[in-house]
């Protein structure tokens, strides 16, 4: 979600565009969601299900695997926010997406058309935009005092519809937005308000990978689309699967 390529000094270690980074937290994400579709919802939830010890253990290490995408994800709304030329149509877009998310959403996680406890990620993300946007304006008009309102308000917000990772979702976004210019209190301060999911801090490995350059190819439409695409295409397939008595 990188709209702006920048340039800065680059590090040896530093191979990672914009498009590398969101594809390890696509992957990740796919990998994710591909555990709770057909091993949680499905196979899982039979006890009489074969090699269920295998199944549990399969479904551990690709629900690690997926702790990587939401840091990374968040960092990419962070470096969008900054480089953006547009802030409103920014978030316009991430509020269209997450509408068209949430059906798919709600299917894929939750077996439903409509599931009122819990909402996308993509809600997540442009609630703390929205929250990044406000502190912005408040130190442009000398109203420091009135940011922790905004970020109160943007976390109130989240937890009361119940997005995708909700008050922590919006709180490690601005943790991210505020230690921008410091890279390593960034990532201990990130990987610390992480360690309650395992593997999530090791996702500060390919972001400090990133090298500031959005990447050869202007692939930003894919990644939105990938989201609701990826949910809609599990279900799918797991319909088709149980229809056929594989799951």
């Amino acid at each position: 979600m990188l709209d702006k390529t920048i340039t800065q000094k680059k590090d040896s270690f530093q191979v990672l565009s914009g498009n590398g980074l969101k594809a390890i937290a696509v992957i990740s994400m796919v990998i994710d969601h591909t555990a709770v579709v057909f091993l949680e919802n499905n196979i899982l939830k039979s006890a009489s299900s074969p090699n269920l010890m295998m199944w549990w253990r399969a479904d551990w290490v690709m629900r690690y695997i997926g702790r990587l995408a939401f840091p990374i994800f968040c960092y990419l709304i962070v470096e969008g926010f900054l480089h953006t030329r547009d802030i409103k149509r920014y978030a316009k877009r991430l509020f269209f997406f997450a509408l068209l998310s949430e059906l798919p959403f709600d299917l894929a996680i939750f077996g439903t058309w409509f599931y009122p406890g819990r909402q996308n990620v993509f809600f997540t993300l442009l609630l703390g935009l929205l929250a990044m946007a406000g502190i912005q304006r408040c130190q442009e008009e000398k109203r420091d005092w009135e940011q922790i309102l905004v970020v109160g308000a943007c976390c109130g917000c989240a937890g009361l519809i119940k997005s995708d990772y909700d008050v922590f979702g919006v709180f490690f976004i601005v943790l991210l937005y505020s230690s921008r210019s410091r890279v390593v209190l960034q990532t201990l301060a990130g990987a610390i308000a992480l360690m309650w999911e395992v593997t999530a801090p090791l996702a500060f490995v390919p972001i400090r990978m990133y090298n500031g350059t959005r990447g050869r190819h202007s692939w930003k439409w894919f990644f939105y689309v990938c989201y609701p695409a990826h949910l809609a295409l599990l279900t799918f397939l797991a319909f088709l699967l149980e229809r056929g008595g594989v799951l």
